[in-house]
């Protein structure tokens, strides 16, 4: 597996956890609050929205800093949307948060992708004989 392979896996995973964070926070907060929030991380933190994926745990930092207890209310609409839309059941665990379901799937979708390839790959070779 190449470097760009990867890099493309985490972009999909990525461009799908944005879709999600922007979708809920418009919802929330409407278009203004949803962008007042952007301009917020992204000026306090460095952060942006995009961000999410490599840095949950930056990105649910500077949520918690702007919201306070509220952010965690906001990282789980996110995941239950997230996890709806990945076609998975979201089930709380003991001393997970947010960072952390966001880094299992990540790697999840990444080995799902990796299987795929392989399972097509093995396909391929078979149907060449």
């Amino acid at each position: 597996m190449t470097a760009a392979e990867i890099d493309n896996r985490q972009h999909a995973f990525g461009d799908l956890l944005l879709s999600v964070i922007e979708e809920t926070m418009r919802q929330i907060f409407k278009e203004e609050g949803a962008k007042v929030i952007h301009d917020f991380l992204k000026k306090q933190s460095g952060l942006q929205l995009k961000d999410a994926a490599e840095k949950p745990d930056a990105f649910s930092a500077a949520l918690e800093s702007l919201l306070g207890s509220g952010a965690k209310t906001i990282e789980f609409l996110v995941l239950k949307k997230l996890y709806r839309q990945l076609g998975l059941k979201f089930e709380e665990k003991k001393a997970y948060g947010f960072p952390d379901y966001i880094k299992e799937l990540n790697k999840m979708q990444s080995l799902k992708h990796k299987l795929k390839e392989e399972k097509e790959s093995t396909l391929t070779v078979k149907l060449s004989i």
